[in-house]
């Protein structure tokens, strides 16, 4: 699934116009850009969430004739479900599977693949992608590399899920893997952040952090993507 919902603010004139899923780098929007990695690491089965100019991204994936693989679209034009509520209402599409979730906006070479089987094989509820970089709104690891919190650290506020004494930061990369157990823990209607329901359910369950390297850039803000 890719997150390519946001109002794309960030990006201020780029977006005056067009979503932020159509903005290009070097020739190619941060919709392709995403969809032909996703190819290239082997997925053919992709739904892309839209609310902003939702009909341009639509337009645009035909005018590619979908990338020669089954793109379906989750319409949130007439109420923005934020990332939580965005995934919940795209439930259909995933089955039984276990779904990658991808956000538009983040560039980078993580193996997509690799990253999927890690979760899969080794039958994991959820494993988030995550970089040693500097973030503002970092999760907390045990040595055990499991969530165990999440701090914002310009208001100074700390969520703690588990009695770690001298939990780590590390910074979310904005891709995922869930598989349909995770799925059906989220609550089932409504606008919601994704964020507080994965602490919550990091209380009692075991939510893996896969650490990578290599490039990452958040290209929904200005000075990435300039």
């Amino acid at each position: 699934m890719i997150l390519a919902a946001g109002m794309g603010t960030r990006l201020g004139p780029l977006t005056k116009d067009k979503p932020k899923a159509l903005v290009e780098y070097n020739g190619k929007t941060l919709l392709e850009i995403v969809i032909r990695r996703l190819i290239h690491h082997g997925f053919r089965d992709i739904i892309i969430n839209v609310h902003h100019f939702a009909d341009q991204v639509v337009s645009f994936t035909e005018s590619k004739k979908n990338f020669s693989v089954n793109i379906q679209f989750s319409d949130e034009t007439d109420l923005l479900l934020d990332t939580g509520g965005g995934i919940e209402k795209a439930m259909w599409f995933f089955r039984n599977d276990p779904v990658l979730v991808h956000n538009v906006d983040i560039y980078t070479d993580l193996n997509l693949e690799e990253f999927y089987d890690y979760n899969n094989d080794n039958g994991y509820l959820a494993t988030l992608a995550v970089k040693a970089r500097t973030s503002t709104r970092p999760f907390l690891r045990t040595e055990n590399g499991i969530l165990c919190g999440w701090q914002n650290l310009v208001t100074g506020e700390t969520v703690m899920t588990r009695d770690e004494t001298n939990p780590e930061r590390i910074a979310y990369s904005g891709i995922a893997v869930f598989s349909s157990a995770f799925v059906k823990m989220l609550p089932d209607t409504g606008k919601y952040n994704l964020i507080p329901e994965m602490l919550k359910i990091s209380r009692t369950h075991d939510i893996n952090l896969f650490e990578h390297t290599g490039i990452w850039k958040d290209m929904g803000k200005p000075e990435s993507y300039l």
